[in-house]
């Protein structure tokens, strides 16, 4: 166990929240999610709970580190985060803020991680937060937390990443939340309920507080002034994985059995292969069923409604999915692969977030013969 974790480890007792944290991560948060703390409807204010909670972890944490020289610096998030942003930006690579302060890691412009808290101990090693207040955050949490610690360690030449999880609830009366303590540098940190920290607050308290922030201390900085230690350009590495692919579907050699030799492909979340010519696509609506909340698609349909159909594979899986360029808003569907072969929808993809982009800068160069070997490949029949 690293000095950070096993300090954390010994000092639990100084991570717990009072009136005090409460009242001031309410500055975190937006108007309406300030209204939403106490709303009678539980989903949204679920939400805003959850938002309040991540904000209170991190009023603790800038306390805790003016005291204690365990830890270096602490990033600034929120409220707090810097000002003059910068816009999301194909060929952008590295730490960026998004534009409520979150603290992401883009690549070639696409958000591939985003983290709750990010800190440098006194050894001059990056370590990473997550906030949950439920099991159901817990769902992909495990591959999640997985991902950002290989991010992170190969980004930061980093053998190991320390890794804090901040909960509200006791997370090893979960599977997932058992695997996580199990590993020697990462550490739980339980606090109240969510319920008894809102006991602190009064309802006046969520409009009263000032955007303002507090006086900052040194040991405060922003997480893109944090040095990464090695080159990081995610669209040469997505590249070399996307022709790995093509040539071994091309020599019918299995890809899901076959190692690559570059360590960068561990960092690779999505292949997006092209778009597709109108014969590849013809060919896909006569071999698999495309549906929309139970509307099915068929070649004339799909070609009057969207200008664009891209194929692609989630990793590490290989799931395969196709991504639908609607004509009259500017969004992509995601339509992904069910159990039969077949694609359903499954969410919008709007234009404010890097991925948009992505999407929007591919151009038809996929035929039917390459499309029907991806596809072949990775399908379940």
């Amino acid at each position: 166990m690293g000095e950070l974790t096993s300090w954390l480890k010994q000092n639990r007792s100084l991570l717990q929240p009072t009136r005090l944290h409460a009242a001031s991560a309410v500055r975190h948060m937006n108007k309406i999610e300030r209204k939403r703390l106490f709303s009678p409807e539980i989903e949204q204010m679920r939400t805003a709970e959850g938002r309040w909670y991540e904000a209170i972890a991190y009023e603790m944490f800038v306390e805790l580190t003016a005291r204690t020289d365990v830890i270096k610096y602490l990033a600034l998030k929120g409220a707090d985060a810097p000002c003059g942003r910068k816009n999301i930006q194909l060929g952008q690579n590295g730490l960026y803020y998004s534009r409520c302060g979150d603290i992401t890691i883009r690549g070639n412009g696409q958000d591939l991680a985003e983290f709750d808290l990010l800190m440098v101990d006194w050894q001059d090693r990056v370590a990473f937060a997550e906030v949950v207040t439920s099991a159901s955050d817990m769902k992909e949490f495990e591959r999640e937390i997985a991902y950002k610690k290989q991010l992170l360690g190969y980004l930061f030449d980093q053998q190991s990443v320390p890794f804090l999880l901040v909960s509200s609830f006791d997370v090893s009366n979960y599977a997932v939340g058992k695997r996580l303590l199990k590993a020697p540098d990462n550490i739980n940190i339980r606090t109240a309920s969510c319920e008894e920290i809102k006991g602190l607050l009064r309802r006046d308290d969520a409009r009263r507080v000032p955007n303002r922030p507090p006086e900052a201390h040194a040991k405060m900085i922003s997480a893109t002034s944090i040095r990464v230690k090695r080159p990081f350009n995610y669209q040469k590495y997505h590249d070399w994985e996307r022709n790995r692919v093509f040539k071994h579907v091309a020599e019918e050699v299995d890809v899901k059995g076959t190692k690559t030799p570059e360590e960068t492909s561990r960092l690779v979340k999505k292949i997006l292969y092209g778009g597709l010519y109108p014969s590849a696509i013809r060919n896909l609506c006569q071999d698999r069923a495309l549906s929309i909340k139970g509307r099915q698609l068929d070649f004339e349909n799909l070609m009057s409604q969207y200008s664009k159909v891209i194929l692609a594979t989630d990793l590490p899986d290989y799931e395969p999915l196709v991504y639908l360029r609607s004509r009259q808003k500017r969004e992509y569907l995601k339509m992904v692969q069910d159990k039969d072969g077949n694609f359903k929808f499954e969410r919008k993809t709007p234009s404010k977030v890097g991925f948009f982009l992505w999407l929007e800068s591919i151009s038809p160069s996929l035929g039917a013969r390459i499309t029907g070997k991806i596809l072949d490949a990775f399908s379940p029949r």
